[in-house]
């Protein structure tokens, strides 16, 4: 796991990811922001799951974490979609 960003990228906050539309039921991936603070735990990094809502600015999104699913509350910047097929 990254604790730091490039030279080149350090700083950098792409705003088209920061004001991204999420759907409800789109499939995302946890890709932590290293300029950001993330509010989740480490543990879900790389993970994918499932948009379940919306709650203010940040998503709600289903995770299968070991046996359980849970529910976490995370940013639209540290998402990222994946296409489906």
């Amino acid at each position: 796991m990254l604790k730091r960003k490039r030279t080149r990228e350090r700083g950098k906050l792409r705003l088209s990811q920061y004001f991204q539309k999420l759907e409800k039921g789109d499939k995302v991936t946890v890709v932590r922001e290293l300029s950001e603070t993330a509010v989740f735990p480490k543990r879900i990094q790389g993970r994918t799951g499932v948009i379940e809502g919306r709650r203010g600015k940040a998503y709600i999104v289903k995770i299968k974490d070991y046996d359980k699913e849970k529910l976490f509350i995370i940013t639209p910047i540290h998402l990222k979609r994946v296409a489906q097929k």
